[in-house]
């Protein structure tokens, strides 16, 4: 059961990174630890039914909700998500299977009943708590870089940011891949006020923005429609479909493992 949540093939990429496990006292050590790949094994159960730490089932997984929430914690304070997803980022580049000349970028709301810290009222659910997915993808719809804010914060306020966050990805010789060459984004985008076209030209990057007010028919959409796609992946997610950690960071962790998944995916259908 524990091979069938942690598939061999994402083990063998989380396994090296993970932060060693703390050493155990000589005298009085204490119930033994859980084993990181039966700990992992919750943490994916949770991830992908969306069930509640608390309802995590020990025949099942291994371990008890609790232990996977409080490994998750200390894999997100340790950095290991966004390593995970760097590496397979780089497995594809080498691959050839990374298209990064064209890039799309979107969000998508998604509520947020506990609340916490990037949550805000949301304008598309009448003013209830909600948060924000931000995402770059390429032009296959591989997920480069994810963040969360809150619902009422705008697109483009994290078009910069989020283009920033996308790893330097290696896999072939010479110079990491950093940024594409032309970004797609909707009519949300478009604010000249704040410069951001400029700032785009600025690293490199042509704007490929729809104006507002101008007549549909751009044939942007013919680029764009894969960063929707990708969200209909990470919402298949259920714990992503409504955010209920009220740790911001803790959900932007669950954010990267599943883009992370998503990458991993994409790499084994191409083999």
């Amino acid at each position: 059961m524990i091979r069938d949540l942690v598939p061999d093939d994402l083990w063998a990429r989380i396994a090296p990174i993970l932060p060693p496990p703390p050493q155990r006292r000589n005298q009085h050590p204490g119930r033994r630890r859980t084993d990181d790949r039966t700990a992992l094994a919750g943490i994916l159960f949770v991830l992908r039914t969306g069930a509640a730490w608390r309802d995590v089932p020990r025949q099942e997984t291994g371990c008890s909700g609790v232990t996977a929430w409080r490994r998750l914690r200390d894999w997100t304070e340790a950095g290991v998500w966004p390593r995970l997803h760097a590496a397979i980022l780089a497995e594809l580049r080498k691959a050839g299977l990374l298209e990064m000349d064209d890039c799309a970028i979107d969000g998508s709301h998604v509520r947020s009943p506990k609340g916490g810290a990037h949550t805000g009222p949301s304008p598309v659910d009448r003013g209830r708590p909600g948060s924000k997915h931000h995402n770059v993808v390429d032009r296959r719809g591989t997920p480069l870089a994810v963040s969360p804010t809150g619902g009422n914060r705008h697109d483009v306020t994290q078009l910069i940011p989020l283009i920033d966050a996308i790893p330097r990805i290696r896999g072939l010789r010479g110079r990491p891949r950093h940024h594409p060459q032309r970004l797609y984004a909707d009519r949300g985008y478009d604010f000249d006020k704040y410069q951001y076209r400029r700032l785009l030209r600025r690293r490199g990057i042509a704007p490929k923005i729809a104006r507002r007010g101008a007549p549909h028919g751009s044939g942007l959409g013919k680029t764009r429609w894969v960063v929707e796609r990708t969200f209909a992946w990470l919402h298949q997610f259920k714990r992503l479909r409504i955010r209920y950690e009220m740790r911001a960071d803790l959900h932007l962790g669950l954010l990267q493992l599943a883009c992370g998944i998503i990458c991993l995916r994409n790499l084994r259908a191409a083999f």
